[in-house]
């Protein structure tokens, strides 16, 4: 048996991706989604995300167990370290996106990966933060994904598995394109 006569398995499911898709035009409301989080302050800095249900497909939906995930600020910022800081869930979620993206487009490719590696830089000036300067930004003020990737494909190839990873990352747009948020008190 030739390297091209065994079947590609990254692990995605593309064929059920795609029969999503095909079903969207006849039945448009099941792509409206509702993804939720609840966040609970546990002390000082760090506080508690729980996700567990979400909306998708025309009605409720619930992950298989609550997922929980612990964030807070380095004791370099008089904090306990109890989890990692907020900045880092981002890169935690643009990195996880775009690599599930990688996963996905290579799957339906048929390309076989061996491994895949982002390692996720951000880079920031805590005057905005801290309130030191008005002229800098909270946030960050640049981001860079840098992957290693072992694959049956070119480089061409795997650059183009990045870079349709990259156009189709739910992340990838929330965090270069403004998003509006709404934040409400009761």
């Amino acid at each position: 048996m030739t390297a091209t006569e065994i079947p590609v398995d990254n692990g995605v499911n593309v064929e059920a991706l795609l029969g999503v898709r095909e079903a969207l035009p006849g039945t448009p409301e099941i792509a409206q989604f509702q993804w939720r989080s609840t966040v609970s302050w546990v002390n000082g800095t760090h506080s508690r995300s729980d996700v567990e249900t979400f909306y998708g497909f025309g009605d409720e939906q619930q992950h298989h167990t609550k997922f929980s995930y612990d964030v807070d600020h380095p004791l370099q910022f008089a904090s306990e370290d109890k989890g990692v800081t907020p900045v880092e869930v981002v890169l935690v979620a643009l990195g996880s996106c775009l690599t599930a993206g990688v996963a996905a487009v290579a799957q339906q490719r048929s390309i076989q990966l061996r491994s895949v590696q982002a390692t996720l830089t951000a880079e920031m000036d805590l005057h905005g933060i801290l309130g030191a300067d008005p002229d800098i930004r909270n946030g960050f003020s640049g981001v860079t994904v840098s992957y290693a990737i072992d694959a049956d494909a070119s480089a061409e190839e795997i650059r183009a598995l990045v870079a349709q990873s990259q156009k189709r990352s739910a992340v990838y747009d929330i965090i270069t394109n403004p998003t509006n948020v709404t934040v409400e008190v009761s």
